[in-house]
């Protein structure tokens, strides 16, 4: 699956274009909503998105996954992530596979926070979401989350997920941060912790971090691609982190319009072009492995919002990451936040995109696709 800096898949070199769908197990767990989940992957695959990257977590909330630590909701197994691996797998017209995300750094559908909730429940003196990273016994919880799943025998199938080939890959975490260490030293050792504990159950998959990017003072030459000051005290590094053993390939995620002013300017395209520009160099000449901006889009509800700064941030994106496939680079591959069905709109951030009702951006996507799917049959 992956030969220095590109993605293979069957001998030959695989760039992506793909997208995000955060809320698939919430809806796919009611049969009454469950139909979206089929819209989005028969829409997604009409543009050609290969690559779908979503929750494999829901902790302690609303239609949990897990209720409690190791203790699990066998119905919402099943229908969610037993169903949508069967949906994909049984529905070879839509070619998509799945990356899938562990924990989330952030609070909603549980997140570190829920992991720390549960340890002073059992008698732990916390004083930080952070201690997420460097408690043993909220680091086991972790652990046994993840083998669970990768464990985890699919209902329909029959296939344990650690040898599903429609799993694309295991994401560590969304958006790790350990502002409580800005040095980077706990979080640099919980990705090796981590990374080796999934590698020693599924060395077959590959793996990311879920990072977003910033670059940290140990590598002052970079510092000055990052979107404020801030973003070099949040405990990340982009590079050391990627180069932590069984770390297969490198995320980024680009949110100008909320790392910036949220008022949206040319500054914000100058971004786009630079930040991308420093991480696929970073890929090629530093890390050796391929790079994929796992998250990226423009919110409809920033000041100053506008169909052209919207439609020319995509365009960036896709045109940088086609020129780096067509020249053999390490840009493999994009996933817009985030792809939604009609219908939908008490769940959209003001990212999202609607197919029927952006077709600007629709048809971009699909000549970025069609332009992929043209450079990897190249690639005898």
């Amino acid at each position: 699956w992956r030969r220095k800096d590109q993605f293979h898949v069957n001998g030959k070199p695989f760039y992506f274009n793909g997208f995000n769908t955060y809320w698939l197990m919430y809806f796919a767990v009611d049969q009454s909503t469950r139909g979206k989940v089929t819209e989005v992957f028969q829409q997604a695959s009409s543009v050609g998105l290969s690559v779908c990257r979503t929750l494999a977590f829901n902790d302690g909330q609303t239609r949990a996954l897990q209720k409690s630590p190791s203790v699990y909701d066998e119905d919402v197994f099943a229908s969610v992530t037993d169903f949508s691996l069967l949906h994909l797998k049984s529905s070879k017209k839509y070619n998509i596979r799945l990356i899938l995300s562990l924990v989330n750094n952030w609070p909603e559908f549980g997140g570190k926070a829920q992991y720390v909730k549960w340890g002073k429940d059992a008698g732990l003196n916390l004083s930080s979401d952070d201690n997420f990273f460097s408690v043993s016994t909220l680091m086991t919880y972790y652990k046994n989350h993840i083998k669970a799943l990768l464990n985890r025998v699919n209902t329909i199938t029959n296939v344990t997920y650690k040898d599903d080939p429609t799993i694309f890959s295991w994401e560590l975490m969304n958006e790790p941060r350990c502002t409580s260490d800005p040095s980077g030293d706990t979080l640099q050792a919980w990705i090796q912790e981590m990374a080796a504990y999934v590698k020693s159950i599924d060395p077959k998959h590959l793996l990311q971090i879920g990072l977003e990017g910033f670059y940290s003072p140990s590598t002052l030459r970079r510092v000055q691609f990052n979107p404020n000051i801030e973003s070099a005290q949040l405990g990340t590094d982009f590079i050391r982190n990627h180069q932590v053993s069984g770390v297969d390939y490198a995320s980024v995620h680009i949110y100008a319009d909320s790392w910036m002013s949220p008022t949206i300017s040319d500054a914000h395209l100058q971004f786009y072009q630079s930040w991308l520009q420093s991480h696929i160099e970073d890929a090629e000449n530093t890390l050796g492995m391929p790079v994929v901006i796992t998250e990226f889009g423009i919110s409809v509800r920033k000041p100053g919002y506008s169909s052209y700064f919207r439609d020319t941030t995509y365009k960036t994106v896709y045109e940088t990451l086609v020129y780096s496939a067509k020249s053999g680079g390490s840009g493999a591959g994009s996933l817009l936040w985030q792809l939604f069905p009609e219908g939908m709109d008490s769940m959209n951030d003001g990212y999202g995109i609607v197919l029927s009702q952006s077709k600007t951006i629709a048809n971009m996507i699909n000549l970025t696709s069609a332009s992929f799917e043209f450079i990897n049959s190249l690639c005898a």
